[in-house]
């Protein structure tokens, strides 16, 4: 007996064609290694959905899912895509892109907007209100959950790294520092970057200003404050972790990213807040 191949028509005569499966890849040229599939997210504050973009600048933007027309849309709100990246300004299409913070209804844009943008705030609000009276989503508090200064001092939450000559900022402890890459299933790899057998970093006490650039620098006190130092690690190792891989997905420079980087350049004035004086109790998870 031979099998059964598959009828090359439909019951209702129509050809049955057959496409092929295509894989999602990125381009050798393009200047963001992230997949578009994977960076729709919702808004944390309103639960509603938005589209993560890179930026030329260190943190991505969350832009409002579609394009709008531009006509109705003043100069001062539009964003354009070129290649993956956003540009905040139009590209002279009569179509163009507006930021989630524009448009949402929790309050954290501004008060006063043209008729075209207020009604979509109002129908992202109204949407958000439908959630909350389904206990589907519920708002964030307003202040965060108070934290002791012992606990702030021997755990930062934001950890400033040192690598690269470059201080950072990061979005997690420095345990929590989540892999950025994709797996065969499609999805965002969940090892750490310090990993066991890795070499870690040194928690060390360093001046809040390094350098200074010049006289009309603002001085600032002088205060040592505690840094996850990477510096006496290879550049490879260094590299690794500025793009937030686990050694793992290290070694394969064709495997794209799922997610940005969490890491924030280091502002003395910006994150004062963040800074401890003093050493961590546990510094590392393994010697």
């Amino acid at each position: 007996m031979h099998p059964h191949s598959a009828p090359s028509h439909h019951w209702d005569g129509i050809l049955r064609t057959h496409r092929p499966r295509r894989t999602l890849a990125v381009s050798h040229d393009s200047p963001t290694r992230l997949l578009r599939c994977a960076q729709t997210a919702r808004c944390h504050h309103c639960a509603n959905p938005i589209d993560r973009h890179a930026t030329t600048g260190p943190q991505p933007v969350s832009l409002h899912p579609g394009e709008l027309s531009a006509n109705l849309v003043p100069a001062a709100y539009r964003w354009h895509l070129a290649s993956g990246v956003a540009y905040p300004t139009g590209d002279g299409s009569p179509w163009c892109r507006i930021t989630h913070l524009t448009v949402c209804p929790a309050g954290t844009g501004e008060a006063a907007l043209p008729a075209p943008l207020d009604a979509i705030r109002r129908r992202l609000a109204f949407h958000t209100r439908r959630l909350n009276d389904t206990a589907v989503f519920t708002a964030p508090p307003t202040l965060p959950p108070a934290v002791s200064d012992a606990d702030a001092v021997c755990r930062p939450q934001r950890p400033v790294v040192q690598l690269l000559y470059t201080r950072y900022v990061a979005a997690t402890p420095v345990e929590d520092i989540q892999c950025v890459a994709q797996t065969i299933r499609r999805t965002r790899c969940s090892a750490p970057v310090l990993v066991p057998g890795t070499t870690p970093g040194r928690w060390t006490l360093m001046p809040l200003t390094p350098h200074r650039h010049g006289a009309r620098q603002l001085t600032l006190p002088t205060t040592d404050i505690a840094v996850y130092d990477l510096t006496h690690l290879s550049y490879s190792e260094q590299t690794r972790w500025r793009t937030q891989r686990c050694p793992a997905h290290a070694a394969a420079i064709t495997t794209p990213d799922l997610a940005l980087a969490d890491w924030e350049p280091f502002d003395p004035l910006l994150h004062h807040a963040l800074t401890a004086t003093r050493l961590p109790t546990h510094p590392s998870p393994h010697p």
